[in-house]
Parts: structure tokens; C-alpha cells; sequence
């Protein structure tokens, strides 16, 4: 049985775009599947990556647009200019962790629901009542945004750690068991394809 094992940030607006189509994915290879939130502002210093704030004007320029084909594309609705981002991301990321430890739910709604959160819905998912909402909407006990902090930030930080051993450097981000790397959420046809055979 295939193993995937997809590194995420929390604030990231291709996490966003990408849905469920990881997880259909996943289901019909019948690959199992690890979540594994992390700061990518971390990141992107340690593996040669620039926070969008800093980067050239062209760079901006083309990612704005980019975002907004790509949403067009999917049939997501989509802000460009979310009204709380950046926005502290450990507290949705310690509740995901929390949730994948206690089970009972489906954590790619989770994911989905979070990130939907910044980038359609102009909330801030530094907010505990943000957080609770998105757990509730996945099938999760909500009193999980208040469960296991210190669990969760261990984690948080150690799944940092291992993005930066196993050459990951943006989110979406997903790694089969047998090594294979597939970076941002207009991969996942590939990361399908290789599933496959194909690739």
C-alpha cells in the first residue's frame, strides 16, 4: 500500500486550491495518507525560498494573477487580499495535529475548511472560535483548539524539521513512501499519474 505523506501550511492559498484532490487521490490508489502542518515562513529561509512580502515586484505581480486563474479554473471563490493574512497560523495548525492524533473526523475537510477560512471567508484562524468552527464542520470535537498545545507545537516544529531533511520547500508539498517529491496543488494529477505507474 502506497504512503503520502503531505506537508502543509495552514496560510497557504495553494493549500487552499488544492481541495480534496489529494485525498481523491490518495482513495483511489488506496494510499494512506499523514498531514503534516508547518510554518513555511520558517521555511523559506532555510531552503532558499522568499516570503511573498519580499519578493521582486514581478514576482508578486505574477503570483496574483496566477492565484486568481487558478481559483477561476477549480470554481473557487477566492480574495487575493484576505483581510487577515498573514495571520498567526500555530493555533490552526496545533488543532489539525490535535485532531489527526484523536481520529473521529475527516482531516481533509479540515485542511479545506482552514485555509477556505483565509482565503474565501475573511476570517482570522489565529481565533480560537475560527478554529473550533472548522473542526465542527469536519466532524471534530471543537474543544480539540484547546487540546494537546504542547503536543502540538512539538509537532509543529518537528514536522519543520523534517521538511527541511526530506527537501521540502513550499506548500502543498507531498512525498510517496518510495521518495517521489510533488510540489503545489497542479501536481496532483502527476502525483496521480506516478500512483499509477504512469510516471
Amino acid at each position: 500500500m502506497a504512503h503520502i505523506d503531505l506537508f502543509f501550511s495552514t496560510l497557504s492559498p495553494y493549500a487552499y486550491l488544492a481541495g480534496n484532490r489529494a485525498e481523491e487521490v490518495a482513495a483511489k490508489h488506496g494510499a494512506t495518507l499523514t498531514y503534516k502542518p508547518f510554518d513555511i515562513l520558517a521555511l523559506f529561509p532555510r531552503t532558499g525560498g522568499t516570503p511573498p512580502k519580499d519578493r521582486h515586484i514581478s514576482r508578486v505581480e505574477y503570483r496574483a494573477q496566477e492565484l486568481v486563474r487558478q481559483a477561476k479554473k477549480l470554481g473557487l471563490p477566492f480574495n487575493l487580499k484576505p483581510a487577515h493574512w498573514p495571520t498567526n497560523g500555530a493555533p490552526s495548525s496545533y488543532a489539525f495535529i490535535a485532531a489527526q492524533n484523536a481520529g473521529g473526523g475527516d482531516l481533509g475537510k479540515l485542511m479545506f475548511a482552514i485555509c477556505r477560512a483565509v482565503w474565501a471567508e475573511d476570517k482570522d484562524i489565529a481565533e480560537d472560535a475560527v478554529v473550533r468552527a472548522c473542526l465542527e464542520e469536519a466532524g471534530f470535537d471543537p474543544t480539540l483548539a484547546d487540546s494537546g498545545l504542547l503536543e502540538g507545537a512539538e509537532t509543529y516544529a518537528a514536522n519543520l524539521e523534517e521538511a527541511v531533511e526530506r527537501g521540502v520547500f513550499g506548500s502543498p508539498f507531498y512525498i510517496t513512501d518510495s521518495g517521489q517529491r510533488f510540489w503545489g496543488q497542479d501536481r496532483i494529477d502527476d502525483l496521480d499519474a506516478y500512483l499509477a505507474g504512469e510516471l
